[in-house]
């Protein structure tokens, strides 16, 4: 049998770590070797799903095992340190969406593995669907002609509400440790289908406000809109809506058709389908099923990294979220790419 694929976790207040690690005993091959994070608590839980080996320290860790990958699963902003001392070590990174909390750190982090020759690799949830999977291979094929919008919608009633753990909320809700709030959080998502179906926008504008949870440091809903020569694509973002209806449900428009897909439903409709029929959706293939399955069959070059979750997808979606920022901050629409000097720090108002 080959030798194992040895992966430890970088920080773990991010609480996809342990969706990510319920998947683990599902790949062949492959032992989560160690973690580190600051807090007892989670070092604790860590253990209790199996870890052997826990540490405070980032560094300590990457010091005390020869691995072969790392899981960069904490919050956006120390995450960036964490992946770039990866990257110079020679390991793959598996990091969380989006890939920082600013286009300066997803830049940095995108540079250091590129100079390692090392994957980096985003683990966006909604890429493990066969719906959404299926849409964004049927858009390739021309399905639906020339796209001219990409339309996605993030939204739940928040993060404290909606039962996610003290350690996430606390950096979800900070607009340094998260770049932003539910601005950073959920319009991501959007940018990157829309920079993987249709490019990098030429201008970007954006909205953002604090409408019911004025307790907060950041905002708690937001809408941007994304401009390109032949195309208008929106994301939006809340954490004040009551039910899921409509959240989660992107939708792609073409000159020839339309695909929207809707929890596990795809559905497209056409000239001759003008109310939509519902397409047989396939199974997810072996290698695309999960997000540690994918990493650890890309590794391996069993398949190819899908391109929703590259660094170079990421990384323009990055740059979409700093132009708006900007744009937010300043009631300006922001033309892309943004001048070195265009960066910022923090969130959202």
């Amino acid at each position: 049998m080959a030798k194992p694929l040895r992966i430890g976790i970088l920080g773990m207040t991010h609480d996809h770590v342990w969706d990510v690690l319920a998947h683990a005993h599902e790949v062949e091959n492959l032992q989560i070797v160690a973690a580190a994070d600051p807090s007892d608590e989670l070092r604790q839980k860590a253990q209790q799903a199996g870890i052997a080996h826990v540490y405070v320290d980032n560094n300590a860790l990457l010091a005390a095992h020869e691995l072969d990958a790392v899981l960069v699963m904490g919050d956006n902003f120390t995450g960036v340190d964490a992946a770039i001392e990866a990257a110079k070590r020679g390991l793959h990174i598996m990091t969380e969406k989006p890939l920082a909390s600013t286009y300066a750190g997803a830049l940095a982090m995108y540079q250091a593995a590129k100079s390692a020759g090392v994957i980096l690799m985003v683990n966006w949830p909604f890429a493990w669907r066969a719906d959404v999977q299926y849409a964004i291979a049927l858009t390739k094929r021309g399905k639906v002609g020339n796209v001219f919008s990409v339309n996605y919608r993030s939204a739940h009633c928040g993060p404290r509400e909606l039962g996610c753990s003290p350690h996430f909320v606390g950096w979800l809700y900070d607009p340094t440790l998260n770049g932003a709030g539910a601005y950073m959080d959920y319009c991501c998502y959007g940018a990157a289908l829309d920079c993987m179906l249709v490019g990098m926008p030429s201008r970007v504008t954006a909205v953002a406000g604090r409408l019911r949870k004025i307790d907060l440091a950041a905002e708690d809903n937001a809408v941007m809109i994304m401009q390109h020569q032949h195309a208008i694509s929106t994301s939006t973002a809340s954490w004040t809506q009551i039910g899921h209806m409509t959240s989660y449900e992107p939708i792609i428009y073409g000159d020839k058709g339309t695909l929207k897909a809707s929890l596990g439903r795809l559905y497209f409709s056409d000239a001759a389908h003008d109310l939509g029929v519902q397409l047989r959706v396939p199974k997810l293939a072996p290698g695309y099923r999960f997000a540690l399955e994918h990493f650890a069959s890309a590794i391996r070059q069993q398949v190819p990294l899908m391109e929703l979750c590259s660094g170079d997808v990421a990384l323009m979606a990055q740059e979409v979220l700093e132009a708006g920022l900007i744009s937010i901050n300043t009631n300006m629409t922001v033309s892309l790419p943004l001048p070195p000097h265009a960066m910022i720090r923090g969130g959202a108002s």
